[in-house]
């Protein structure tokens, strides 16, 4: 057997086995990369290669976005930024059937998006939704199910710390990942409000709410505008050349605590509490990001995505078939595995077979993103699932049961943006981007 295949092979099992012994998944990876690279060099130079591949991952300069991306969400998730959006959601759509669903739905929308952190948003929109939705008279398994299914919506909806990962992988820029995601994010959040719809339009008795005063509306919307503000200047900072990516992380972390503390939501003595935490995940991510670049040594040696590639174009050469294989591959894997590493292990290996029959990389990009997301409201990883069962109290039994026509309808809009390029690539293109 070939050294290549040898070390393919090291890496695969290795990593299949320490995953199966409940050891964390960067471990794994890192463990069975580098027993890969001294399989292939040998003891002391496979450790050194190791070592420098992590070194080469995370000396990135786009890289810095992350830690600050992470920081202003948990700035923000700590300083009454959620309240606010909640009330301007409730003013947007609060007189549609079953409009306290309504409202979570367009609450998180709109709070993932600005926090970048879907877990952030399932907790915060559900700590303050799930009690109003109990009060008149929801069901609470659909109200927990409305949450955890609308959530993730934000991790499309740029600033996207996922998209600046698959940037990183894929050599594409970050500027068309974010704004090729506005179309696909806002049709997430409309499909979770049509069933929110069909199932209200069958339960008179969830009422709409009372309608604000002229004076009311203007004070609601004065409150939330400031956080809403953020995405235009991170956004439009960026596709008007003012400050990069990176740049535009650093300002989201001085205006949300500038206006946290105009809100008094966040004292002094909390920023100790609040840099530990995105320390916390910024130190996973990183870490992540390094072990992933010592595995991508290793399979681009062993030439594992060519492998892949091949046998996938056995199968078919039909782009749709194709499409349809890896959107199902991409569900299975989402349903195992966080959506961070899911896309540092497998975009370097489904890229060169997208590209193969002509795919954009900002498409598949941005369809990749929206499939690991569906992964996050699955068991048996599924954190939003988790996280959003845990906030209302309920079971993952019987949340999943109200889970299922969101997942169903989730899982169609996946196809269709799979399908359909101009979904992901209009935008971009018409800003000359794409």
């Amino acid at each position: 057997m070939e050294v290549a295949a040898i070390a393919g092979l090291v890496l695969i099992v290795g990593i299949v086995a320490l995953l199966a012994l409940g050891i964390p998944i960067s471990v794994a990876v890192g463990t069975s990369s580098a027993l890969a690279a001294i399989t292939v060099l040998g003891f002391e130079n496979g450790l050194l290669t190791s070592a420098q591949q992590m070194f080469r991952g995370v000396n990135n300069f786009s890289l810095l976005a992350i830690p600050f991306f992470v920081l202003a969400g948990v700035i923000m998730n700590n300083g009454g930024i959620a309240l606010r959006l909640v009330n301007f959601a409730k003013m947007l759509v609060g007189r549609a059937p079953g409009s306290l669903a309504q409202t979570n739905v367009a609450a998180n929308a709109m709070f993932g998006a600005v926090s970048g952190s879907a877990v952030a948003s399932v907790a915060a929109v559900g700590s303050t939704m799930g009690p109003l939705q109990a009060k008149e008279g929801y069901p609470r398994d659909f109200a927990a199910a409305t949450n955890i299914a609308s959530a993730p919506s934000g991790m499309i909806i740029p600033p996207s710390n996922l998209m600046i990962v698959y940037s990183l992988v894929s050599s594409t820029s970050v500027a068309a990942l974010f704004v090729a995601g506005y179309v696909p994010g806002i049709l997430w959040a409309a499909v979770c409000m049509a069933i929110v719809h069909v199932y209200a339009r069958k339960r008179p008795e969830l009422r709409v709410t009372e309608k604000l005063s002229a004076a009311a509306r203007l004070r609601v919307a004065g409150q939330a505008v400031p956080a809403l503000l953020l995405i235009v200047i991170v956004i439009g900072g960026i596709l008007a050349g003012i400050f990069t990516p990176t740049e535009a992380s650093c300002i989201a972390v001085l205006y949300s605590l500038v206006l946290s503390f105009v809100y008094r939501s966040i004292k002094v003595r909390d920023l100790g509490e609040i840099l530990l935490d995105s320390g916390r995940t910024t130190a996973i991510v990183m870490f992540l990001v390094g072990v992933s670049a010592v595995m991508s040594w290793v399979m681009s040696f062993a030439q594992i995505p060519q492998m892949v590639t091949d046998a996938l174009l056995t199968v078919s050469t039909n782009p749709y078939v194709l499409i349809v294989l890896i959107v199902v591959l991409l569900l299975v894997i989402g349903c195992f595995m966080d959506p961070t590493p899911a896309v540092l292990i497998f975009a370097p290996i489904f890229l060169p077979v997208v590209t193969a029959f002509g795919m954009d990389p900002v498409h598949f990009g941005i369809f990749m993103v929206l499939a690991l997301s569906i992964g996050t409201i699955t068991p048996p990883v599924g954190p939003v699932l988790f996280v959003g069962a845990k906030v209302s109290g309920m079971s993952i039994e019987s949340v999943m049961r109200r889970l299922l026509p969101f997942f169903v309808g989730l899982v169609v809009l996946l196809l269709v943006v799979a399908m359909t390029p101009a979904l992901s690539l209009w935008l971009p293109g018409l800003l000359g981007l794409a």
